[in-house]
């Protein structure tokens, strides 16, 4: 018997490919868009999530810009040319007589003496009010009042240049230095006989001497010995700062390098010592250029907090910011608010500011608005970190209210006072504005 066989034509089976084909290029599309839009949603969140926890750093530090030891009040307010009544300033009386040891004890300085700010003193002094805070606005291509680099300003302080190589400040970010005194560190000093804590002592001479005894959490006599030779007596009214001599022994003494002895005030309330190199921290704020990690040499930036020039912390707090921006909201004779550039407040004089309780003689107290900004506008531009090459057009606009676009546009939308490509940034990534208004709690103006 003759079996017959039967199978597929050549035609049925190339429809069959076809439409295997079909079907399965319909799977993969679905696949590549469904990943994509994944990846999307998830460089999304991680977006939001380093976007609040990086303003929330921010915020916790600009709140406590000019914080004293336990001062809320400056003595008795009095009426302002306006109406108002304000509180008298807040500044400790600098006894030291060398010049530089202030500034050397600070960090992060970049305001000599001399030149357009005031020169060096010659008898005791309140704290200039320029460094409380200050703050620099930058272009992509300088930045205002000066540039904050030792690179580009003599005066500058060991952040790096702004270039697109890794480990450079990013271009066109702002930078922000405030200082505030640590509630935490010091020595309590006793008083009235008690044997728990430091001790003071005054002299015919009229110098001071303290005797140190640490309590449990205190700074131990020992590890003093580096510290700058400044400290700080402060109580709930006023704070002094003056050299002392013997840092490092359980012995130490204001004689020598002070103008005049610090005064010992009766019945100080809750009286404090602090290292003024120690306890007055110096944080600032910048962004460094960093690799996303993706393996093809793209950028991204990273927010870096630097306490204390960088001897205590010089931490990256989040990364994928790419921009940064500060407006500094002046508290007026009125008590009405002006937002300022960092350049309008560093141009302020004596004239715009109240006066301090012991000018600078011959000053005209240049800076001193930087002692009266009482809110801090932040603005923070977030990147995905990883390019996204399916990202349509729609969704790579971004608004950014720094530079006045307050409706999504284009990364290379004109009047963008930066684009990512001139920061060496790739385009194709998300991109989120984040925003807050500071109300600095130690305002002092």
């Amino acid at each position: 018997m003759r079996l017959r066989c039967r199978g597929v034509s050549l035609v049925e089976l190339m429809i069959a490919m076809v439409l295997g084909l079909l079907v399965g290029a319909g799977i993969v599309a679905v696949f590549a868009s469904t990943s994509n839009s994944r990846r999307a949603q998830e460089q999304l969140a991680r977006l939001q999530e380093d976007g609040r926890f990086a303003i929330t750093q921010i915020k916790n530090d600009l709140v406590m810009a000019g914080a004293q030891y336990c001062t809320g009040t400056g003595g008795s307010a009095r009426a302002s040319a306006a109406g108002p009544y304000l509180d008298e300033l807040r500044a400790p009386t600098v006894y030291a007589s060398d010049p530089g040891v202030l500034m050397s004890a600070l960090s992060d300085v970049t305001t000599p003496w001399g030149g357009a700010y005031p020169s060096a003193p010659s008898e005791p002094y309140s704290v200039p009010s320029f460094l409380a805070m200050r703050g620099y606005d930058c272009t992509a291509s300088a930045c205002t009042p000066v540039d904050p680099s030792n690179k580009r300003n003599p005066s500058g302080f060991s952040i790096p240049a702004m270039g697109k190589a890794e480990s450079s400040r990013v271009i066109g970010a702002s930078v922000l230095t405030v200082r505030y005194l640590n509630p935490a560190g010091g020595w309590i000093i006793a008083q009235d006989g008690g044997a728990k804590g430091s001790t003071l002592s005054t002299h015919a001479d009229g110098s001071l001497s303290i005797r140190m005894n640490p309590l449990n959490g205190e700074v131990a006599v020992k590890d003093m010995s580096k510290d700058a030779s400044l400290m700080m007596l402060a109580d709930c009214s006023s704070a002094q700062i003056f050299a002392v001599s013997g840092m490092g022994s359980n012995e130490l003494a204001s004689t020598g390098n002070n103008f005049a002895q610090p005064h010992l005030l009766q019945n100080m309330a809750a009286p404090k010592l602090f290292s003024v190199g120690r306890d007055v921290q110096t944080v600032t704020y910048y962004l460094r250029v960093v690799d996303n990690g993706d393996g093809e040499g793209h950028k991204t930036g990273a927010l870096v907090r630097r306490v204390n020039g960088g001897k205590v912390t010089n931490e990256e707090i989040a990364r994928g910011v790419e921009r940064l921006d500060f407006r500094y909201g002046v508290q007026q004779p009125d008590g009405t608010v002006r937002y300022y550039s960092a350049e309008q407040v560093d141009s302020g004089t004596r004239t715009d500011c109240p006066a301090v309780p012991l000018p600078i003689h011959g000053s005209n107290d240049r800076g001193c608005l930087w002692r009266s900004v009482s809110l801090i506008e932040i603005d923070l531009l977030m990147d995905g970190q990883m390019p996204l090459y399916s990202l349509m057009p729609d969704e790579l606009a971004y608004s950014y209210a720094a530079d006045g676009i307050f409706t999504p546009a284009a990364p290379t939308a004109a009047g963008r006072k930066v684009t990512p490509l001139q920061q060496g940034f790739p385009l194709p990534m998300l991109r989120r504005e984040f925003t807050a208004v500071v109300a600095v709690r130690n305002a002092n103006p």
